[in-house]
Formats: C-alpha cells, sequence, structure tokens
C-alpha cells in the first residue's frame, strides 16, 4: 500500500451563519470573506503540515487545483508544489492535479509538470483532472458539452511535447502552434506516472485503461458510497482484459485518528463538521450543468456526488451518522486500521490519499492524528496486497543522486 497525505486547503474562517447569508462555497462566494493577511499564515501551516507528512514516511504529499472557493486555496496547485519540491527530497510530490481543458495554450502544463519533475528530482506524479463543473464550467467559463473534447485534445499536445524530440507544429481543433518544442523535458521517461482524479464518468474509466493511467476517486460520500462506483470500474478492467493491480485505482478519505475512539471524536467532530457543513456547501446549479456529464454516463445511471439531496444532507450529518455512514474513517488506532483493511479491499486499491485536514483544523490536532496514522497504522497496512508489492507502474522513479534540502548551498555555490 502507498499513503499520499493530501491537504485541500480550505479557508479556515468561514462564518458560523455562512450558510444562511451565501448561498454556495465556489463560484460566488463574497472574496471580502478572504483575507489576504490571514492567508499567508495558513499558507504556510498548510505547507508545514505537507512537508511534516514527508518526515513522518508518507509515500507522497499531494495538491490539487480549484478556482474562486473557499474550499480549496490552490487556484495553482504548481505553485504549492514547487516550493514542497525545494524542501522535501523523499515524498512523491502528487499534483492531483492540473485541469487541462482550461490551459490556453496546453504546452503550458508540459512545460510546468516538467518543471516540477526536474525541480524534484523525478518525483512527480501528474494529475489531469477535466476538472469540477464549478471550476471549468463556471469559473473559467468552458462549454461543458466540448470540455472533454478539449481535454482529450490538450493531452494529446502534453504526451507529444513529452515524448518527441523534434519541434513539431500542432494544428488541433482549439489549439494551433507553428513551434513545440518543450523545455525543460521531465527527468522520468517516457512521462512521469499519470492519474486521473474521477468523480463518477463512465468515459474516464476507458480513458485509463486506454493509456494505462491511474483511476483515483476522489468523493466525500466515503467507502460505501465509492464501492459502487469502484465495483463498475474494476468490472471495466475486466472487460477490457487488463490486470487487476490495486495500483490501478486510488481513493480519497477523510481519516481522523485519536488514542482513542472517544477522543477522536472530541477532537475532530467539530471540524469535520465545519468541513461538511460550510466547505461542501456549493449551489445545486453549479455542481452539474447540462453537458457536462456525458450520455453514456447518464444511461449507465452514474449520478454526480454533489446531487441536490447529496448537498441538502451534508449539513444534518452527526459524527455518529459521518462514522456508521463510512463518510469518514475515524477513531482510535486499531478502529482506523479495521476500517481502512475493510475500505481498501472492499475497493481493491492500492493507493490511498489521505485527508487529516479538516475544515477549520488548528495545526496541532492535525500533527496528532497524522503521527498517530504514520507510527501506529500505516506500518500495519503496507502488505495488504503482497502479490502485487513489486508492482511499481504508477510510482515515481526519482533520481538516486537527487539533491537533499539539508545540503543545498545559495547561490554560485551549489554545483
Amino acid at each position: 500500500m502507498r499513503f499520499t497525505w493530501f491537504n485541500l486547503m480550505p479557508w479556515p474562517y468561514l462564518p458560523d451563519d455562512f450558510r444562511e447569508q451565501h448561498r454556495s462555497v465556489w463560484v460566488d462566494i463574497p472574496n471580502t470573506l478572504y483575507d489576504p493577511r490571514r492567508g499567508h499564515f495558513v499558507y504556510h501551516e498548510y505547507m508545514d503540515q505537507l512537508e511534516y507528512a514527508d518526515s513522518l514516511g508518507f509515500d507522497g504529499i499531494g495538491v490539487n487545483e480549484h478556482h474562486q472557493n473557499g474550499y480549496g486555496l490552490m487556484p495553482s496547485p504548481n505553485i504549492i508544489a514547487a516550493g514542497l519540491a525545494r524542501r522535501t527530497s523523499r515524498a512523491a510530490i502528487c499534483v492531483i492535479g492540473n485541469s487541462i481543458a482550461l490551459y490556453n495554450p496546453p504546452i503550458r502544463v508540459a512545460e510546468e509538470f516538467a518543471m516540477l519533475d526536474v525541480i524534484s528530482g523525478g518525483r512527480l506524479i501528474a494529475g489531469f483532472p477535466v476538472g469540477t463543473p464549478m471550476d471549468t464550467n463556471f469559473c473559467y467559463g468552458q462549454i461543458p458539452i466540448i470540455t472533454r473534447d478539449k481535454y482529450r485534445e490538450a493531452h494529446e499536445l502534453i504526451m507529444r511535447a513529452w515524448h518527441e524530440d523534434e519541434i513539431f507544429a500542432f494544428d488541433g481543433k482549439y489549439t494551433q502552434l507553428r513551434y513545440v518544442n518543450c523545455w525543460p523535458k521531465p527527468i522520468q521517461k517516457p512521462h512521469p506516472p499519470i492519474y486521473i482524479p474521477g468523480g463518477g464518468s463512465i468515459e474516464t474509466w476507458d480513458f485509463c485503461l486506454d493509456h494505462d493511467y491511474n483511476y483515483s476517486y476522489l468523493s466525500f460520500g466515503g467507502y460505501k458510497r465509492g464501492k459502487l462506483l469502484m465495483d463498475g470500474y474494476w468490472e471495466r478492467v475486466a472487460q477490457r482484459n487488463k490486470d487487476e493491480s490495486p495500483y490501478r485505482g486510488a481513493f480519497a478519505q477523510i481519516i481522523c485518528v485519536g488514542e482513542t475512539d472517544q477522543e477522536a471524536e472530541e477532537l475532530y467532530s467539530e471540524h469535520v463538521r465545519y468541513f461538511f457543513n460550510r466547505c461542501l456547501h456549493v449551489y445545486p446549479g453549479f455542481a452539474d450543468p447540462p453537458g457536462y456529464r456525458t450520455i453514456k454516463t447518464l444511461k449507465a445511471g452514474v449520478l454526480s456526488q454533489l446531487t441536490e439531496d447529496a448537498l441538502s444532507k451534508f449539513p444534518t450529518l452527526t459524527w455518529k451518522d459521518l462514522v456508521d455512514d463510512r463518510y469518514i474513517i475515524a477513531g482510535s488506532p486499531a478502529t482506523v486500521r479495521d476500517q481502512m483493511v475493510e475500505m481498501i479491499k472492499g475497493l481493491h486499491i492500492g493507493h490511498v490519499f489521505g485527508l487529516f485536514h479538516n475544515g477549520n483544523m488548528p495545526d496541532w490536532k492535525t500533527r496528532h492524528s497524522t503521527k498517530l496514522f504514520a507510527e501506529k497504522v500505516m506500518p500495519q497496512l503496507r502488505d495488504v496486497w503482497p502479490e502485487w508489492k513489486h508492482d511499481d507502474r504508477w510510482w515515481p522513479k526519482p533520481m538516486d543522486n537527487r539533491v537533499q534540502p539539508e545540503k543545498s548551498l545559495p547561490g554560485a555555490e551549489r554545483r
């Protein structure tokens, strides 16, 4: 098993009456609720936590891209990842990811991801999400019905830019470039591992299998709801005659570890409920615009995880609801270990993106949960898939002699 410590970087200062006074945490949230001076400390605290996870032995540290929201403060995850690449030396830098249909031209993603791979010494995992409707269609104005077509073309351009050694012209429907000449190129060949975050679209399964990419289901509905979708993914894997390596799949899960089940509730309940009550307060009209999901997905009966019913239910969930219905995994190390084993085997996954910071959780609680998991849970989960332990197709292969942070020298002295 591999574990990435993932931080959404939510805004922790949404007012108590946020739901009553504002219709959405995304798209049209008033920017007067953001305080840049407070934001200075928030960014540094969140980056410190990611570096702390690296020091505790997590396999990866993860960031992602969102726009105009209080749910995740990373309109450019590459900026955060660049800082992490300089201050860490061991963990994979998981950028999950860049919404490639938004970039004009998409060669920008090829260049910046190549920079991150080079700076980190070959530790990049590159994520190519289609992007949420809120980000893609409302914040950045992409037409829903053509978003996936733009996505496929952007992917083609990025892959060619990384693979081809000669300058070429690209004449696409949406992008035309006379000279494509990617400088720098990634260290990892033929390219860094590619992860495709998905929220339920059937086409994403086939796209992953066509290219042998990892399918990462990012959901806040938890294990029980995730299993419905992941079962369909593994059925599709079998239909396509692909091997059943658990490393083809990844899953994002909120995890809260205390010394006891009671301590976990006492420490983390208010912060998890802040996340579900405020950070997931999305106006339903932004969550699923016509044309975003394809006809194939609609016919399959796969619903958006942000349906009006789900969105209305989130603020009513108690701690007991969240734990019993497996929206979150929480409790003592033993409780968390048992629930993690059930989730990992039930979803047949080899990679977990753990969300240990939630909502407005203070730094010391985040570190407490993270340390307990790293020391008392993670070691007991390493060998869940012994028959696949040597499968590293979806993991970075960094340089052996890469720069170490503690050995870095300033300016001209560095060689």
